[in-house]
């Protein structure tokens, strides 16, 4: 069905697998528009509770593929008509996305990493923000993301300088919340997801809403999100459960609703 990705549905898990290996996974206008209709799929179908996005062989995503690049393009119009969408698709999401980095993931790969929610680092993983090399400024929400992430000075330092980060890093600035050993990467990825998805999902799509307004939203407005919010998850058959398993001592058992 698709030509540069790979796509699979297990239980409540989706995986999205980029995968043109022999380029380290770098983008073109195919993988753009199967991504899009990747993510929008995993939408549509209720019973996934978490998505997972990784590449096949040794990189993440290396970037835009600079092979198709000519002369006298129109970067704006591109970021505006694939890159932007994409970047929103991800962040509309109403379950959690994972970036589950196995390896290099630079330029346009970094802003994908940087657009999920959570991401979780190969050993050999790194992060280049690679744009300076070759003359342009990050994008694709790279410069949104990232000063939220580490702050403005540490994001002008690596996008000046354009240097590698590696996996313990990103850790320690805030941009990958573990790495994973390469001998046990493929089960503690898969251990993670399932971990993920087992929480309570519509308490996570109210959460992901407030933190998506929190810096240009002023204290009062933000309380009455957090209100309104919390008045929603008091609401759902996830909540319900969980007061039960506290009052029985045990684990709760979320469904998702």
């Amino acid at each position: 069905m698709y030509q540069t990705i790979k796509w699979k549905g297990e239980e409540r898990v989706a995986w999205i697998r980029l995968n043109r290996p022999e380029k380290m996974n770098a983008m073109n206008g195919t993988m753009q528009a199967e991504l899009m209709e990747a993510i929008k799929r995993t939408k549509r179908d209720e019973k996934f509770r978490c998505l997972v996005i990784t590449g096949e062989g040794r990189a993440f995503c290396s970037g835009a593929d600079l092979t198709e690049m000519g002369k006298d393009l129109d970067y704006g119009e591109i970021l505006r008509t694939a890159y932007n969408p994409l970047i929103l698709e991800i962040q509309s999401l109403e379950i959690p996305v994972i970036a589950a980095v196995n390896g290099a993931a630079a330029g346009a790969g970094f802003s994908l990493a940087l657009a999920c929610d959570l991401r979780v680092v190969h050993e050999s993983a790194s992060f280049h923000q690679a744009f300076v090399h070759i003359g342009l400024i990050p994008d694709a929400g790279n410069l949104y993301f990232l000063p939220r992430m580490i702050g403005y000075a540490k994001a002008m330092e690596l996008s000046l300088l354009g240097e590698a980060v590696s996996a313990e890093k990103a850790v320690e600035l805030g941009l990958a919340s573990r790495v994973i050993p390469a001998a046990s990467w493929e089960k503690e990825i898969r251990d993670f997801a399932e971990k993920v998805a087992s929480l309570p999902t519509r308490a996570i799509a109210l959460m992901k809403h407030c933190l998506q307004k929190t810096f240009e939203t002023p204290l009062p407005q933000m309380l009455e999100y957090e209100a309104a919010a919390q008045k929603a998850a008091g609401r759902t058959a996830d909540h319900r459960e969980g007061i039960r398993a506290f009052l029985e001592k045990r684990k709760a058992r979320f469904s998702g609703r």
